[in-house]
Parts: structure tokens; sequence; C-alpha cells
């Protein structure tokens, strides 16, 4: 038995390797760069926009279970997914392995890939279905819808509920208990039982209470640590332009050119990239489409936004204080723990017990996220309840069960999954783009006219599907 797990465990380290060091980063960053140059550079020309969209969702949230998901709410439930230990531990080993220059290659990423962030939820909003808790959506509904292919739709589905709903809420829940255990001395077992039931609570209450939930935590931890950034770098203002410096000359200088060291900087900046940001993987269009818009394109544009939050900020955040502490040289450090020493030489010992209590507020925001995402697709492939309820107890045991255990076959098979969909999601994507600009235009063209953008289906001539945005319904999305 232990020979066939070692030769499994052999293969699908193989395939990862394969997957994860040429296929996907090649495909994601030939599609960032293809959406980003036919939107003409719709991330950079209409920022101004998502911003002022992204403030009038929040104005607009309630927190009340009968009320629809709003923008805002819906922004908060990708975030949470995206933003996890990875924007702590992830950007830590993108830099001790592939040196300072990975961060711009992190940025740079996220730079193209915002505009596939666009395509993917603006179809997620476009093909959206309703329900008796509002709307729900994602890649596997415009494969059915658009593409007219639900045997597609099923293998993402699976994929994602797996991948995201099940194996990566183990992984947040490890690094909750090692963090706990290493901050407070708590057992990693009692850490088990309560995330396990305040998961729970959260979970049973359904899409609107997830969505409460996430709007509230992903603001707190997201400001608290942008304001300890900010404190850290005004601390060191006179060493910022050394570690700019830094970053710059490690993401193109002639030494590291020669050296082999400038491929390491982008491979590992873009690899830690796309783990953290998510751009075109098909995750955050389950969330995008919850949200009550008036135009697809809205959603878009804020889940855009969300690429950029997630790496140019919380990243960014990280790879200061990593930067500016020095840290990042000692070879004994690695993964959490060089945030965690980066952290405390620059405000003392209470830094460790501050990245613990991130941690949490980080990967517990990601367990509910993660938790949705596979929920709309369980949702997707049957209509039967007992199967959503079985779900939900599986994401408890398997939160708990990471607490205590780690079994690296199963972590592995989770990124061979994750792969596997988000090549799926690229496909559809590239496919039916053409669909997400066509409401780009109308959406640019009642803005030029003064108009707060409305979006009916038959703007777009052959749209098949798009059952929220016909005529007789549209009073319903409104």
């Amino acid at each position: 038995m232990d020979s066939f797990l070692n030769f499994l465990n052999s293969i699908v380290s193989k395939c990862n390797d394969i997957l994860w060091s040429y296929v996907l980063i090649a495909v994601l960053i030939l599609a960032g760069i293809y959406f980003t140059i036919k939107s003409g550079f719709v991330q950079f020309r209409c920022i101004g926009e998502m911003f002022r969209l992204l403030g009038e969702g929040a104005s607009n949230s309630n927190l009340e279970k009968e009320k629809p998901v709003s923008s805002f709410q819906a922004f908060c439930m990708s975030t949470a997914s995206r933003v996890g230990t990875g924007n702590l531990a992830g950007v830590a080993i993108a830099i001790t392995l592939g040196g300072p220059g990975a961060v711009f290659w992190m940025w740079m990423l996220a730079l193209i890939g915002s505009a596939s962030g666009f395509v993917e939820s603006t179809l997620a909003q476009i093909y959206k279905i309703k329900d008796k808790h509002g709307y729900r959506g994602g890649p596997a509904y415009y494969m059915e819808k658009a593409l007219h292919k639900r045997w597609l739709g099923v293998i993402f589905s699976i994929l994602i509920t797996i991948s995201f709903g099940l194996v990566f809420n183990s992984v947040q829940a490890n690094t909750i208990s090692f963090a706990f255990e290493e901050a407070f001395g708590m057992s990693r077992f009692t850490v088990g039982i309560i995330l396990a039931v305040a998961t729970g609570i959260i979970i049973f209450g359904g899409v609107k209470r997830i969505a409460n939930a996430t709007s509230i935590i992903v603001p707190v931890m997201a400001v608290a640590y942008v304001i300890l950034a900010l404190f850290i770098t005004i601390k060191n203002i006179t060493a910022v332009p050394q570690v700019l410096s830094l970053i710059f000359k490690n993401a193109f200088g002639i030494n590291q050119a020669v050296g082999g060291a400038m491929g390491t900087a982008m491979l590992m900046g873009i690899k830690r990239g796309l783990f953290s940001n998510e751009a075109g993987m098909g995750s955050a269009p389950n969330a995008a489409a919850t949200a009550d818009v008036t135009h697809p394109v809205k959603q878009g544009f804020i889940q855009a936004l969300g690429v950029f939050t997630d790496t140019i900020l919380i990243c960014s955040c990280t790879a200061f204080i990593v930067l500016l502490s020095g840290v990042y040289t000692n070879t004994n450090l690695e993964g959490i723990k060089v945030t965690q020493a980066a952290l405390t030489t620059q405000v003392g010992s209470w830094g460790n017990i501050f990245i613990a209590v991130a941690i949490f507020l980080f990967a517990f925001s990601s367990l509910i996220g993660n938790y949705y995402y596979g929920e709309t697709n369980i949702e997707f492939m049957s209509k039967n309840k007992i199967w959503l309820i079985l779900y939900r107890v599986a994401v408890c045991f398997m939160i708990f069960f990471g607490c205590i255990a780690k079994i690296q076959l199963v972590w592995d098979m989770a990124d061979l999954f994750m792969g596997s969909m988000a090549l799926i999601n690229l496909v559809a994507i590239f496919k039916l783009n053409g669909i997400a600009f066509a409401a780009l235009k109308d959406y640019l063209k009642q803005k030029k006219e003064g108009k707060d953008p409305v979006f009916t289906a038959d703007v777009i001539p052959g749209i098949e599907g798009a059952e929220c945005w016909e005529k007789n319904n549209i009073k319903e999305v409104v």
C-alpha cells in the first residue's frame, strides 16, 4: 500500500510540476495579455469607475436576511477566498526562493490578470440564475448555458468543490492551528473543534449569512494589516527607495539575468501571484454571480478591482514588511516564520500574536469563501438538498481534520484539481469573451450618455441563456 501511495504521489507531483511551472502559467499570462489588449486596457482606463462602484456597493450593503447580496458583499466573498495565508506566507516564500525581484512579477501578473478577472466575472453575472436566496452562478453555469456543455460544467463543479471546498479548507485550518499553537500554546485539537463549530454556524445559515460574515471580517482584517504595513513603512521611510530599487534591480538586473536568478524571480513571483489572486481560475465568478446589480459589467469591474486588492495592496504589505526587515536572507527561516520574524523585528514580540490573529482572520474568511464556491457548484450538479447537507458536514470535518493532520498527497491532488479547473475555465472564457466585451461596450455607451447603465439581453444579438436579463425578468434585477 505504501509503495502504491509513493508511486501515486510521484505521478501527481510530476503532473503538478508540468502544469504549474509551464502550462498554466503560460496560458494565464497569454490570456491576461490578450484580454487586456482586446478590452483596450479596461483595468486601467476604468479604474476610477471601479472604485466608484465599490463605494456605491458598500453604501448600499445591508445585513437583512431577506435582502439580496450587494455588489460589495459579493466582492468581500471573493476577496475572503483570495486573501488567505498565501498573502502572509506565500509572499515570503516567493521572496526567499526567488529574491526581491519576485515582488515585481507578482505586480505584473495582477495588472494583466485583472482583465481575465473582469471577463470571467462579467460572464458569471450574465449567465447567473435566480433562486430562493437571490442569485447564483459561475463557470459551470456559463459552460452549460452559453457553451451548451453541461458535462464540462459538471467536471468543473467536481474539481472546484473538492479543491476549494474540502482540501484547501484543510490547508487553511492547518495554518491557523499551527499559528495558535505557537502564539498561545493552544492544542491543535481544540483549535480544530472551535474552527469546525464556528464555520458550521455560518455555512448552515446560507449565502446571506456568508455574505454578511465576510463583509465584516474582510474589511477589518485588510484595514488592520494595511495600517500596520504603513506604520512600518513610515518608520523606515528612508529605506523605502532602497527597497524599491532592490525589487526592480532583482527583477531586471544584468547579474540576475546572467546568473539565472531573473528567471527564478519571475517564476516564483508569477506562481505565487496566481495562487493568491486567482485571476482567470474560475473561483471568484461564483461569488460575483450572487450580486444584485443593474448591469453585469458593474460586478466585472468590482471583481477586477479584487485582483488589485489582493496583490497590489495586501501582498505588497507583506513584501514591504519582509524586505524592510532584511530577514528574508536568513536561510533558517521559511514560509510564515519569515513574516513573523520580520514583523517582530519591527514592532517587538507582540508581532507573533498579531500574525496569529491576522492568520486567523485571513484564513477563517477563506474557509467561508471557499465553502461557498463548493455550495454553488453542488447546487449546479443536483437540486437534492441532501447533497448540500452532506457537503456542509464534510467541510466541517475537513476543517477539523486539517487542524490535526497533514497529508501531502491530498494537498498535491488539490493543486492538480485546481490547475485542471483553471484550464477548463480559461478555454470557456476565451470562447465567450466576445459576449463580455459586448456587454462592456454597452455599459460604456450608456455611461457616455449620462445614464446609470441597465442591461438587457437583447443588446447582444444571438445571446442565449441569460434568463435573468431578459426584458420580462429585468424588474427582478433592477
